[in-house]
């Protein structure tokens, strides 16, 4: 039998297969620190008015009577009561809870959404939570923190792992199933007195719906080894998103003041 030659080329050695990395998006979390930042700033200046001026009225300090949701002030024209609220917190536990979710969900989402989007997100989330709020709490309904906010977070995580869910494999399996773990825990200690838990189903149900239409869909482009994310969205989806809230939930609370 013939040998067959060292050169052949049968016998050429087959190359190792190249890793192939995909570029995450890398944005500076920056709107989710000012948002802490200035909402701490905020509730340094509530404990300091307290200790200075004392209460406004019945335990309420004068921040709190300025921003909160007050049903009875909704109704007198203090509009802006559907979002100051998230700036303003009861108790040194309130706000840390609170900005540790803010913290924790936000420097993820906001790498993945940008910082418009994001800005819209969050806002969006509590102004649909304090609508809720001013719907199911009654006339003498009463509730300030940033919770409606953080669970329009929590929402637009889930819907944001759904849709990318091929990419992401089973890290959207785990993220989902965190969420919607998250979700029931707290909406189930939200059950207890003093909780407005109305708005917290506001926000999941504002940012649910912001996400489904304006969260990032992304692509893989490129050529291997070094791939890219493309996002799907065009502005006028987070633009038809922002929108879609803002009629559902400002459709509902002009409703609110027939009732």
């Amino acid at each position: 039998m013939n040998d067959i030659p060292a050169s052949h080329p049968d016998l050429e050695p087959v190359p190792a297969p190249q890793p192939v990395r995909i570029r995450m998006p890398a944005t500076r979390p920056t709107v989710t620190y000012a948002l802490i930042g200035v909402t701490v700033v905020i509730y340094i200046l509530q404990i300091l008015s307290t200790a200075l001026f004392g209460d406004a009225i019945n335990g309420i300090g004068w921040l709190e009577l300025l921003g909160a949701r007050f049903n009875s002030a909704i109704r007198a024209g203090e509009l802006w009561r559907f979002i100051t609220p998230v700036f303003l917190h009861g108790s040194p536990t309130h706000i840390f809870f609170n900005m540790y979710a803010l913290l924790s969900l936000g420097t993820f989402l906001e790498r993945q959404l940008g910082h418009g989007r994001f800005t819209l997100l969050y806002f969006l989330g509590g102004f649909s939570g304090n609508v809720f709020s001013f719907l199911f709490t009654g006339a003498d309904g009463f509730s300030l923190g940033a919770s409606t906010a953080v669970f329009g977070l929590v929402a637009a995580e889930v819907v944001f792992f759904y849709q990318n869910r091929k990419l992401f494999g089973a890290q959207a399996r785990q993220a989902i199933g965190n969420a919607a773990f998250i979700i029931v825990i707290n909406l189930f200690i939200g059950l207890a007195p003093g909780i407005d838990n109305w708005g917290h189903v506001g926000g999941l149900l504002g940012g649910a719906m912001f996400a489904w239409v304006a969260s990032p869909a992304w692509t893989v482009v490129g050529l291997p080894p070094e791939l890219d994310l493309s996002d799907q969205r065009e502005v006028r989806d987070i633009v038809t998103g922002a929108g879609l809230v803002l009629l559902v939930f400002g459709g509902l609370a002009a409703w609110g003041f027939f009732q």
